[in-house]
């Protein structure tokens, strides 16, 4: 059997609407160190000067499968650093004060036969 990993293409369309994938009704957080954070909270990323980031994120919360998975859901690339809940602004708590959306793609699976 080949592995299996979930897989996203971003691109400029910002049509992806609605909130940060929440279902457990938790405060928003850092991905490395607070428990309490959203299923969908997988912290920053950094571009390089060609405006390509390449990532890898394992992660104890997200599931690609059962009742919380993030198949079929959006990944959302902001223009600004997250604050990971810890900023003060009054959207620390929700969106981490992130900025505008400059891309996004839909979460879904690839197979290596």
């Amino acid at each position: 059997m080949g592995t299996m990993k979930a897989v996203t293409v971003i691109s400029g369309d910002n049509n992806v609407r609605g909130p940060h994938f929440n279902p457990l009704k938790k405060d928003h957080g850092s991905p490395l160190d607070d428990e309490e954070r959203h299923v969908g909270d997988l912290g920053n990323i950094l571009a390089g000067s060609d405006g390509v980031a390449e990532i890898s994120i394992t992660d104890k919360k997200i599931q690609l499968s059962g009742e919380h998975s993030i198949l079929g859901r959006a990944v959302v690339v902001h223009a600004d650093p997250d604050d990971l809940g810890r900023g003060g602004h009054e959207l620390s708590k929700t969106t981490g004060n992130a900025g505008a959306r400059v891309g996004c793609g839909i979460i879904g699976l690839q197979s290596s036969i």
